[in-house]
């Protein structure tokens, strides 16, 4: 059965939603890479403040009722998790449970074998390259977040996100994205509004971009040939931002698009509705 019928057969039973309204994105997936979304109570007065381990959370309202979207990082174990909200001068936790979920596993061969084991001078700078990595992923800014994501490129879904990587028979960190196969200079656009915060040449990476969507929602784009936009430039949703390349790591022309809450890296997936998952 391909996907797309797998997917309209799952909606047509009421497993997933067909129609999912932009407000009732992300879809909830309390799972290691996944997303939960807890109930903080009706909105009234000011809205409360959350954090999960040392992130801000984001709080949204969302029918009448406050609710924390909350990331999960894939090395979380299943069972109870919780979060802190601060309302007022009171504080309270909440629990949330995290359910188990397997992810395939992915052998690559990489013909560029510093790609795979970089030499001392390669450390130096992929240390570097790191702090700048992390500071995007835990930027964060106030205001509303327009969460009903568009795919930023045209093209099949050609690696899943949470595989468990291999890379020349060695293990590695799980993917920690969606890979979109398209043609070099195919153009990438933004999925939602936000602000760029960062781009350059990263040693892993190749050329990237990060787009800040508010509440610790942050969006990476990899192994780009070109860079089209720059830092503390606005992006509406379907900007150009760059072009589809094969710079970093790779094995070819592809799109690298990471999602990141609170600083955790989820399902782009999680974003998109059901007819653009089909799709891919």
């Amino acid at each position: 059965m391909s996907r797309r019928l797998f997917l309209l057969l799952f909606a047509f039973l009421g497993l997933i939603p067909l129609h999912v309204p932009a407000a009732d994105l992300p879809h909830a997936a309390p799972v290691p890479g996944g997303v939960a979304r807890i109930d903080l109570g009706p909105a009234e007065g000011p809205p409360p403040a959350a954090w999960y381990g040392e992130r801000r959370v984001w709080v949204r309202q969302h029918g009448g009722r406050w609710e924390a979207v909350v990331g999960i990082g894939l090395n979380v174990q299943p069972g109870t998790q919780r979060i802190r909200v601060q309302r007022g001068e009171g504080e309270e936790r909440i629990a949330f449970e995290v359910h188990p979920k397997e992810y395939a596993t992915q052998h690559l061969t990489i013909k560029n074998k510093k790609m795979v084991n970089p030499d001392p001078e390669a450390l130096k700078r992929i240390r570097a390259e790191s702090k700048r990595i992390r500071a995007a992923f835990r930027h964060w800014s106030e205001g509303p977040v327009d969460a009903a994501f568009t795919p930023p490129v045209d093209g099949p879904r050609s690696s899943s996100f949470g595989l468990r990587r291999f890379f020349n028979g060695q293990p590695r960190r799980p993917h920690s994205g969606m890979d979109i196969a398209a043609p070099e200079g195919t153009a990438v656009y933004a999925p939602a509004p936000g602000t760029v915060i960062e781009t350059g040449n990263f040693y892993f990476n190749g050329n990237t971009v990060f787009i800040d969507h508010g509440q610790g929602l942050i969006t990476m784009y990899c192994h780009l040939s070109r860079i089209e936009v720059s830092p503390g430039q606005r992006v509406q949703r379907g900007d150009l931002i760059g072009r589809v390349g094969s710079t970093g790591r790779v094995t070819g022309p592809h799109l690298h698009w990471t999602v990141s809450l609170n600083d955790r890296r989820v399902d782009p997936a999680l974003f998109l509705t059901v007819e653009e998952l089909a799709s891919r």
